[in-house]
């Protein structure tokens, strides 16, 4: 019952081709530790299912995604992510699923449940149709005779997820105050692998805490101990994200050489070197949570 892995086996699990969903919104608790193991990986063609931040733009730019299933791709103060804008803008991007958010979130919650496809309204008479041709409609078999959007089910070969605390048994804690999806993802996944900021022997949960273990352990296949790994995109109640990392970032995509110029310098020395290239645990553990 020990599910304790490092980054580097999860990656090791992982096969070309694979469909993978992403936890977290946007630039808030995304797995970065882990997509930054896969870049150093040779692990391609990938389906990316994601309310996206910037592991869609990096795996965008690494070549890795031969296609991509999202509700969106920002970084927030950033309004598009730019590294899948450039992928975007230069067509390299063959396969798109772009969704309405509530779409999105229903083709998990369908998966999760094992059903094909959940009817929605949301999307009807909108390019959404338009420009996903493969979405088909149903008609309600009841008096109303209502014609919805059938939004089949995105299933999941894996789920990466970020918490804030886990124990070796698969227990999590998601301690922010806004869980996001990550439950959905987690129950639409073949299997799920976590990384936390903080890994447990064995979590004692009572009525106070109980709230945040929002998906259960049997839906937890590994537990990945990754300090500051969600960096750097926020972690609350943990620390913000790194906005002066970001702007380097963004910058980086307009710069001739500028994602090897990145890779070399913050994915392929290691997390250790990326940590202290970010000024180490000290500053990183004091990244203001961002208001709004």
């Amino acid at each position: 019952m020990d599910k304790r892995m490092n980054a580097a086996d999860v990656v090791g699990a992982l096969r070309d081709g694979m469909t993978i969903g992403f936890g977290g919104w946007g630039p808030r608790r995304k797995p970065m530790a882990i997509v930054r193991e896969i870049l150093r990986s040779p692990v391609k063609n990938l389906t990316v299912v994601a309310y996206g931040g910037p592991e869609v733009g990096m795996l965008c730019a690494a070549g890795k995604v031969k296609k991509l299933i999202f509700g969106f791709a920002t970084l927030d103060a950033i309004p598009l992510e730019p590294y899948y804008r450039k992928a975007r803008e230069a067509g390299e991007l063959k396969e798109l699923m772009e969704l309405d958010e509530g779409m999105f979130q229903w083709g998990l919650r369908a998966a999760g449940m094992r059903l094909p496809f959940l009817p929605t309204r949301s999307g009807i008479a909108t390019d959404v149709v338009r420009l996903n041709p493969e979405l088909r409609t149903i008609r309600s078999p009841y008096d109303d005779g209502e014609v919805l959007i059938a939004m089949p089910a995105l299933k999941l070969d894996v789920a990466l997820l970020h918490v804030n605390v886990a124990d070796r048994l698969g227990n999590t804690l998601v301690t922010g105050p806004d869980p996001y999806f990550d439950h959905l993802f987690a129950r639409a996944a073949e299997k799920c692998y976590v990384s936390a900021e903080r890994v447990e022997e064995r979590l004692e949960l009572d009525a106070a805490s109980a709230r945040y273990n929002t998906f259960e352990r049997y839906l937890v296949s590994g537990v990945v101990h990754a300090p500051f790994g969600a960096h750097p995109t926020s972690c609350p109640s943990d620390y913000g994200w790194d906005m002066t990392h970001f702007k380097r970032y963004s910058s980086s995509a307009a710069e001739e050489g500028g994602w090897q110029a990145y890779v070399d310098e913050f994915v392929a020395p290691g997390e250790a070197a990326y940590q202290e290239r970010n000024g180490g645990t000290a500053r990183l553990a004091t990244l203001p949570l961002p208001v709004f």
